[in-house]
């Protein structure tokens, strides 16, 4: 039988979703060992709905996992009272055999949230972007609607990421001010590739501050070439916050 887990977690001190080799300090490894000790297993494999780097937080992720027996009703409250206090599951429960976290998601959307001010509350959270109020919310939003009218993104993936292709369905982004001495970034596509988001942020923060033209990253996504001036965001402002999936 297989199971979808729903869980959150703070990614400050985790070094990615995935688990690596040298390190037990990733979010599946972790989750992995609390699942084995709940079912008494010597080893439960769990797949996630996607890679996160690591410093990325997510609001709202999905695994899967099988499992031969039926599960108690009660498993979530089981694994939060062993798991540390930044992942939490909310619900653990039966799905279809057939199911994949990973592969059957059909929409992914992040966030990505900035302050102008000092504030001790927000930076495990936010990026505090010391020249926020010299950004023209507008000029960001030219830059970052210039990318939805492409579908390959060559210049906004991090070097060496070795892929095939760098097709991605882009659905939707937005920059807004929700309040003053802050900003928003949102994006939804199909997939993402590795660092893509926070070097979309850091092209449209360069073209709001004149270190970029337009003109200079339409160029680099008509030719697929390198940006003249790159500039990728720290992590811990970054949030998985939604995945869909279609009705089945």
């Amino acid at each position: 039988m297989r199971y979808l887990i729903s869980c959150s977690f703070k990614g400050t001190r985790y070094h990615g979703w995935q688990s690596q080799a040298g390190t037990d300090i990733t979010v599946q490894t972790t989750l992995e060992k609390a699942c084995a000790t709940i079912l008494h297993k010597s080893k439960i494999d769990i797949v996630g709905c996607g890679r996160t780097d690591a410093g990325v937080h997510a609001l709202q992720y999905f695994a899967h996992f099988d499992e031969e027996d039926n599960l108690p009703p009660d498993v979530a409250y089981h694994l939060n009272a062993i798991l540390p206090p930044d992942i939490a599951v909310s619900s653990v429960t039966q799905t279809l055999d057939d199911f994949h976290a990973r592969y059957d998601a059909v929409l992914r959307t992040y966030e990505y949230h900035l302050h102008g001010y000092k504030s001790p509350f927000l930076d495990d959270f936010s990026y505090h972007f010391k020249f926020l109020n010299s950004l023209d919310v507008l000029i960001l939003r030219s830059a970052a609607d210039l990318i939805l009218s492409y579908d390959s993104f060559f210049p906004f993936c991090l070097s060496g990421s070795n892929l095939k292709h760098y097709h991605v369905q882009m659905k939707s982004v937005l920059w807004e001010c929700p309040e003053p001495g802050k900003l928003v970034f949102r994006i939804s596509a199909n997939r993402f590739l590795r660092g893509m988001v926070r070097l979309i942020i850091g092209m449209c923060i360069n073209v709001a501050l004149g270190k970029l033209s337009l003109d200079q990253v339409k160029t680099s996504l008509d030719s697929q070439i390198l940006l003249p001036k790159s500039l990728s965001v720290p992590a811990h402002g970054l949030y998985l916050k939604n995945i869909q999936y279609p009705i089945r």
